[in-house]
């Protein structure tokens, strides 16, 4: 990666604000996720019946739980390659 003093100045604000560290990418996908979860599972819980679907809430939480798991990482590489073009974009 190249220094910031290798971005012309006109960059420099927008390739420092529109960066975000690993951790905090990592972070906001979790917390994205979490509450998508519990949206997804109230509105399982609510909608389900209407159209006779009925499941323990055991199987909707393991069910709920691997795709947590599976958005997580969806999120998270999304963001990351976002992040990147944005980062790029900057140093042309």
């Amino acid at each position: 990666m190249k220094n910031i003093e290798d971005i012309p100045y006109i960059y420099r604000e927008s390739a420092i604000s529109y960066s975000q560290s690993r951790k905090h990418s990592f972070f906001e996908s979790i917390m994205n996720v979490v509450v998508g979860f519990g949206v997804a599972l109230t509105s399982q819980i609510i909608i389900f019946p209407y159209y006779d679907i009925h499941i323990p809430i055991q199987s909707n939480l393991a069910i709920g739980g691997w795709m947590t798991i599976i958005s997580i990482i969806r999120s998270y590489v999304l963001r990351r390659c976002f992040n990147k073009i944005t980062i790029n974009k900057n140093y042309e």
